[in-house]
């Protein structure tokens, strides 16, 4: 392959192709594993929010009473009855590169949950938001079509857009080096994810990326050293023996001064 897999703008057009059928196609040849790994994302979210509130040994008041809650690479919103059934008051700012995938979330909203979430469309690496704006930050499987250079400024991104105190959760589809059945996984990926897809999806070969960016991530774990790197608390974890990783942390409160 001569183009650049991790350029802006071939992500950005290889989602507007499969935006339509991302949704269906995700949940039923991840087995329904994607499901469950969005709301373990969530679920860890949920507890790095209560250790970011501990301070001097003593948990402190929720910093808002509205939670602000950034989702990066948000695709078409799998990650958002997650987010709002664990933070039911939480807004949501939803960021994603690709404008199709904007047009699919934005057709889902319907009900209460249309005025709890704004769309951004922008490149998660260069977004203008406000520092230390948002209370947590949530990612969920958007980080394999970034390269290790990319992930370390999306880490300094995250580190900036939180307040001191907030908290955040990243899961990725991973290479699950080690593992007794790995060579069935990576089949599956490999030969049997694209084959399906060419005979089902009239020939695409879009999701048949994800064997190649799943092999050339491998894991969370440069994403643990670049979040660390950033000033950040880190803590990894793998989910279903590898098949997936997660980060998952705070940052940091700074300790106050001595009173005047």
């Amino acid at each position: 392959m001569t183009q650049d897999i991790y350029d802006p703008t071939y992500v950005a057009s290889l989602f507007d192709r499969c935006s339509a059928r991302y949704r269906n196609w995700s949940a039923v040849s991840s087995f329904g594993f994607i499901w469950l790994w969005r709301k373990q994302c969530v679920a860890r979210l949920q507890g790095q929010q209560q250790i970011g509130r501990i301070s001097d040994g003593t948990v402190g008041p929720a910093a808002t009473k509205i939670p602000q809650v950034v989702d990066l690479m948000a695709g078409t919103g799998e990650v958002w009855p997650h987010v709002l059934t664990a933070f039911p008051r939480a807004r949501i700012t939803a960021i994603d590169i690709s404008a199709r995938m904007h047009k699919e979330a934005v057709a889902r909203l319907h009900g209460t949950r249309a005025d709890k979430i704004t769309h951004l469309q922008a490149n998660a690496l260069e977004t203008d938001l406000p520092e230390n704006s948002a209370d947590m930050l949530v990612a969920t499987f958007g980080l394999k079509t970034f390269n290790a250079d990319q992930q370390t400024i999306l880490a300094a991104q995250i580190a900036r857009i939180l307040r001191p105190g907030g908290s955040f959760c990243l899961i990725e589809a991973s290479d699950p080096k080690g593992w007794l059945l790995r060579p069935l996984y990576r089949a599956y990926l490999d030969g049997v994810l694209p084959l399906l897809e060419r005979l089902f999806l009239k020939g695409a070969q879009d999701f048949a990326m994800i064997g190649t960016y799943t092999r050339n991530f491998g894991d969370c774990s440069h994403m643990r050293d670049a979040l660390q790197a950033a000033g950040l608390n880190v803590t990894f974890k793998r989910h279903f023996f590898g098949c997936a990783t997660s980060v998952a942390g705070t940052k940091p409160v700074a300790p106050q001064g001595p009173a005047a």
